[in-house]
């Protein structure tokens, strides 16, 4: 069986060059810690190598996900994604943001000027330009034609972490290096070398707030989550025109990758059909769905009256609090 190809290609594209630019720019800002003694610096050096180990990581997640289904895993694949992205939000948090809270609080404890403070704004410059030019892609292809303030929720539905933990880290990024330099500058006027510390923490709490947000997401989709309303009112409408369907009742669906959801579809078939052309209405109901929406992998139909779904339903969803 070949293997599903997800539409991540746009994303790949960005990933190698979050990758290549992301390398090259914490080598410079390490050498720009060594350097200068900013722990700032030093933070976001660190903040960049786990950027870029966090890439590689998705990358191999977006490849893992496109695996062909087998006997062991007859739906495939897709949910690794999900999987390698809640991987990213940990270690973004465990070492980004743990790293440059220890490099912080070191620093405030024991305050050292930075020296040579112009190699810092030259490595801060070039990491905006390099960084600058991947959040600006990752961005575009995150927004498509939404408006900003319509973002937000897009990430709150999105089912490709693929996108959106690019964006978020993206815009730690940019955030962190306007830290960055605002603690070396104010560090340096108000001869205040503990700034420096303050600038590293405060890039630890960017860090943090942004895998915190990568987690519950990337752990909502992990778990399971249903598919768009606009894919459930889709297969209705298409199940409810079908000649011999009494009515379509509902249905379960997964989203088991970007581009993968799993449905399971109670109808209710008039009771002068026979089991023959229950199964002719069943096939012509998933050839329809799968030409409408391509993104319904596995569709299972269950012929069930309203009545007795409404029941199932009711039963699902009850919670029995004992005493």
């Amino acid at each position: 069986m070949a293997k599903r190809h997800l539409n991540l290609q746009n994303s790949s594209g960005i990933i190698y060059a979050g990758i290549l630019g992301g390398l090259i720019v914490a080598i410079t800002k390490f050498a720009a810690a060594a350097l200068t003694g900013s722990s700032a610096m030093m933070s976001e050096a660190i903040h960049s190598l786990v950027d870029t180990g966090n890439s590689l990581l998705l990358l191999y997640g977006m490849r893992r996900a496109e695996q062909a289904p087998d006997h062991s895993h007859p739906l495939g694949y897709s949910r690794e994604i999900y999987f390698w992205s809640f991987i990213v939000a940990v270690l973004v948090f465990a070492l980004g943001a743990g790293v440059a809270l220890y490099e912080g609080i070191s620093h405030i404890l024991n305050p050292e000027p930075i020296q040579n403070p112009l190699v810092n704004y030259v490595v801060l410059a070039i990491s905006a330009l390099l960084d600058g030019a991947t959040w600006w892609l990752a961005l575009r292809q995150f927004k498509g034609s939404l408006h900003f303030g319509e973002l937000f929720n897009k990430f709150r539905i999105s089912k490709n972490p693929a996108q959106f933990v690019l964006l978020f880290e993206d815009t730690a990024g940019m955030i962190g290096l306007i830290i960055a330099l605002a603690g070396t500058y104010f560090s340096i006027m108000l001869k205040l070398p503990m700034l420096d510390g303050v600038a590293s923490i405060l890039i630890a709490i960017v860090l943090a707030t942004t895998a915190v947000l990568l987690a519950v997401e990337t752990k909502g989709l992990l778990i399971g989550e249903t598919a768009d309303q606009s894919v459930i009112d889709s297969i209705l409408t298409i199940s409810g025109k079908m000649p011999g369907v009494v009515h379509a009742n509902g249905m379960i669906t997964g989203q088991i990758g970007p581009e993968q959801i799993v449905v399971m579809l109670s109808i209710e078939f008039a009771d002068e059909l026979r089991t023959p052309q229950i199964e002719e209405k069943v096939l012509e109901i998933e050839r329809q769905v799968r030409n409408q929406r391509r993104e319904v992998t596995a569709l299972f139909i269950k012929p069930q009256t309203s009545a007795e779904f409404q029941k199932a339903r009711s039963t699902r969803f009850k919670t029995k609090i004992k005493p």
